[in-house]
Formats: C-alpha cells, sequence, structure tokens
C-alpha cells in the first residue's frame, strides 16, 4: 500500500484499459506500483491481466451465493480489447465515458491503420496483408462493441443499493468469463420475469409494472419511495354470531 497521505497513484474515470501505449493502460499501472513499492515486476503482467485476473478477483469476492466482483472486464468477443470498469464509480455515464473516452479513439486509431493500409494496394508485402487481415476483423470487434455499449448507455441506470450483481445484470453480453456471464444471463432473466422488483433497475426498467405492483406490495411501495401508491385493503366487517337460545315460553 502506498504511505497514508500519499498523492493518488493515478486519477481516471471509473475505467481502465488493456491498451498498450494508451495512458490508463491496466498492465504498465500495474508494473508502475510494483517499482513504486518496490515489488519485483513480472514480465508476464498482461497475460496475467488477460487470462487469469478476473477467475481469482471473482473467487476472492465470493461468499457463499453471494458473487460481488469490483472491478468488471468488459469486452471485445475475442477478449482483444478490455475495458476495466470499477464498481464502485459506475454510475448512469459510465457507459458513455466508455464509449467517448475509450472505444471511439480507439477505432478511429485502428481505423486510420486500416487504410493506410489498404491504400498500399498491391504494394502490401505478406506479413502487411495478415496485419491488414488483423485489423480489419479487431476493428468489425470494436464496432460491435461500440454497438452494444450505445445499445446500453441510455437506459442504464445503475443504483449500488441493489448490489453488484443486479447492478452488473444488463451487461451480461460484454463479459467472457462463462460462468460470471452466465449468472449474470440468468439475474438478468429473473429481473424481467419481474423476482427482482425491489431492485432499482426493475423500476428503471420496467416501471409500469413495478408501479403497479406497489398498489398491493405495501414493502414494494417503501422500498421504491412509492407509499402513496400503496391500497390498503378494506378490511371484512367481523361477523357476529348470536346467543342461541337454551330455553323459553312453550
Amino acid at each position: 500500500m502506498l504511505p497514508d497521505g500519499a498523492a493518488t497513484f493515478h486519477a481516471h474515470p471509473g475505467i481502465l484499459v488493456d491498451d498498450h501505449g494508451h495512458p490508463h493502460d491496466l498492465a504498465r499501472l500495474i508494473e508502475e506500483v510494483l517499482v513504486r513499492v518496490e515489488v519485483p515486476v513480472p514480465e508476464d503482467v498482461r497475460r496475467w491481466l488477460q487470462r487469469d485476473f478476473f477467475p481469482f478477483h471473482l473467487q476472492r469476492y465470493s461468499k457463499s451465493r453471494r458473487k460481488a466482483p469490483i472491478y468488471w472486464p468488459l469486452s471485445t468477443t475475442s477478449g482483444s480489447y478490455t475495458l476495466w470498469v470499477y464498481y464502485p464509480s459506475l454510475t448512469s455515464q459510465t457507459l458513455y465515458t466508455a464509449i467517448n473516452d475509450f472505444v471511439e479513439p480507439k477505432l478511429k486509431q485502428v481505423g486510420a491503420d486500416v487504410t493506410a493500409l489498404r491504400n498500399k494496394g498491391s504494394a502490401r508485402s505478406r506479413d502487411d496483408e495478415k496485419q491488414f487481415e488483423a485489423l480489419q476483423a479487431f476493428e468489425l470487434e470494436l464496432i460491435e462493441l461500440r454497438d452494444t455499449l450505445l445499445k446500453l448507455a441510455p437506459t442504464y441506470k445503475p443504483n449500488h443499493d441493489d448490489g453488484v450483481q443486479i447492478s452488473a445484470a444488463p451487461l451480461w453480453p460484454l463479459f467472457r468469463h462463462k460462468p460470471w456471464q452466465k449468472v449474470l444471463k440468468d439475474t438478468w432473466a429473473k429481473l424481467e420475469k419481474g423476482d427482482y422488483d425491489w431492485a432499482h433497475l426493475a423500476m428503471n426498467y420496467w416501471p409500469e409494472r413495478v408501479r403497479e405492483k406497489c398498489k398491493t406490495d405495501k414493502s414494494l411501495a417503501i422500498a421504491h419511495g412509492l407509499e402513496d401508491l400503496y391500497i390498503e385493503p378494506e378490511v371484512a366487517p367481523k361477523k357476529t354470531r348470536g346467543r342461541k337460545k337454551t330455553g323459553g315460553d312453550e
């Protein structure tokens, strides 16, 4: 750990990236931290980050049936480009930041490289041709990532009171770790079904359904601050039974 009172090591917008040469490149920052605290720097930090870190992190941040990783890897299909989102800093603007400050600039850079190689035409060497094909595939993956983020961003309004699993559920297509992706996909299905209508995200995506439930579920109405919607059920009057006569004039 850095000494108490030390300046912030690296200011960031709640997102780091696995991208060599980027100012917010996570692998480089890990190496710099290790140097700062005088710990030997392994040769394979980036490889460890890409393959081993998230399974390790997920295991460390899981207890019983609760899984709550705070570092989220949102990746292209092949994992060739990964944004690392820091859950405690997550807001409704995080996905827009990912698009505008990370994915779009990377697309512009890759697009320029693709254009330069395309313009070489028949002058491209064998190595150029391989790089050209790889960059074209990478560009398509980045476009897919950007388009998915653009689709999710307008309606994504996370609330930390919902917890990690529910907050991450709408983003399940962007996680490549299969067990965690399955957990989130199942959670999203339950959200759609109405099993977690107490969650703020449920109100965000299905407000009419949740508000309707609030009319008959007081605890749900309280959870969403909508007690005025709750309608107390009418109390049926108790039936009174007259005394049974035990005798009388005949």
